[in-house]
């Protein structure tokens, strides 16, 4: 009885930055203590959203975001909660937000890096009480040190990146990351408000049997993405289809399976925007052995050419991935055939 009452809690997320360290030879503690301002806001966020029934800041709040989108009440709350703790721990010159149509200047202008962020992933699923998360990606700046950022700093490939995450705020709330280096997991213990280390050296399934896709516009589909989807159902695979990005795309990273968000006719260029969501999970499903592509070439490899660009989606197990691009590329008439 003894012997659970004094058997080890795990290794917290602090100790396990710590212990990283000296994988990055150029870096002096900063990017380690950007990490854990990201988990600082991630828990006020996680606060925020378990009381958000009683605090009267669930629904719309009346406003919309630069992609026209209508505004949830957490997502500005989100917004201004990562935007405060980056700023304020001083390792962030610039941040590029999905909330905010330009760059954020944090005053920081001796600072090395910019992050790119998705403060509150899914934040409709809040009033139906579905998951939700935060998506971000860190890079090193470009422009002069001491000078203010630019947007040559936020316009990098996700090649560049050097650590990408997220926060899944479910059942329990976990942190999802990678330097560059494999993916780790932590799941945040509440009562000691500390992250541990719950999975290490994540790892993506070669293969899968779940697709994940929303089928409601499937008349507006690719010629390409309609055989696949008819492929993932004569091999009877699963549909699960959430909602959420971070949500469907973290039961795919340790289950197995394929995320597709491809161009339709309502948005021919894709829905997801490059920077802050598609960047940071394709870096992830690679470091766990996964692919991540527009349909056509690695997503890793796009070129940005706008803050808020948008592009298809084709992320999970390598084989179900490679599936996919393979009916994409053939002629549309041998897959109406």
């Amino acid at each position: 009885m003894l012997g659970d009452l004094t058997a080890p809690v795990g290794t917290t997320l602090d100790r396990f930055i710590a212990q990283k360290q000296e994988q990055f030879p150029y870096a002096t503690g900063e990017l380690s203590q950007l990490l854990r301002d990201i988990a600082l806001a991630s828990k006020i966020i996680n606060r925020e959203i378990n009381r958000a029934g009683l605090a009267g800041i669930e629904g719309a709040s009346g406003t919309e975001n630069v992609q026209g989108e209508a505004q949830q009440k957490l997502d500005v709350v989100a917004d201004v909660r990562f935007t405060r703790a980056l700023s304020k721990g001083g390792e962030t010159c610039g941040i590029v937000s999905e909330e905010c149509d330009h760059i954020i200047e944090t005053g920081n202008k001796h600072a090395k890096y910019i992050v790119t962020i998705d403060p509150l992933d899914g934040s409709s699923n809040i009033d139906v009480n579905v998951l939700v998360g935060t998506i971000f990606s860190i890079y090193r700046r470009r422009s002069p040190i001491g000078s203010s950022p630019t947007e040559a700093d936020m316009l990098q490939e996700g090649t560049e990146q050097v650590a990408a995450g997220y926060v899944l705020y479910g059942s329990s709330t976990m942190l999802v990351y990678s330097t560059g280096y494999g993916v780790n997991g932590f799941t945040y213990e509440p009562s000691l408000g500390e992250y541990f280390l719950s999975h290490p050296k994540m790892k993506m399934k070669e293969d899968g049997k779940i697709f994940s896709i929303n089928e409601g516009a499937y008349n507006t589909f690719p010629e390409g993405v309609k055989a696949y989807l008819k492929h993932c159902k004569d091999q009877e695979y699963s549909g699960r289809y959430i909602g959420s990005l971070v949500g469907d795309f973290h039961r795919n990273l340790l289950k197995g399976g394929i995320y597709i968000y491809p161009a339709t006719e309502k948005y021919e260029q894709g829905k997801l925007r490059l920077l802050y969501e598609c960047n940071a999970l394709a870096f992830l499903a690679e470091q766990a052995g996964g692919v991540a592509t527009d349909g056509y070439q690695r997503i890793l490899n796009v070129k940005p050419t706008s803050l808020h660009q948008r592009t298809p989606f084709f992320v999970g197990s390598k084989k179900m991935v490679e599936k996919a691009m393979e009916l994409l590329k053939e002629p549309q008439e041998e897959v109406k055939a």
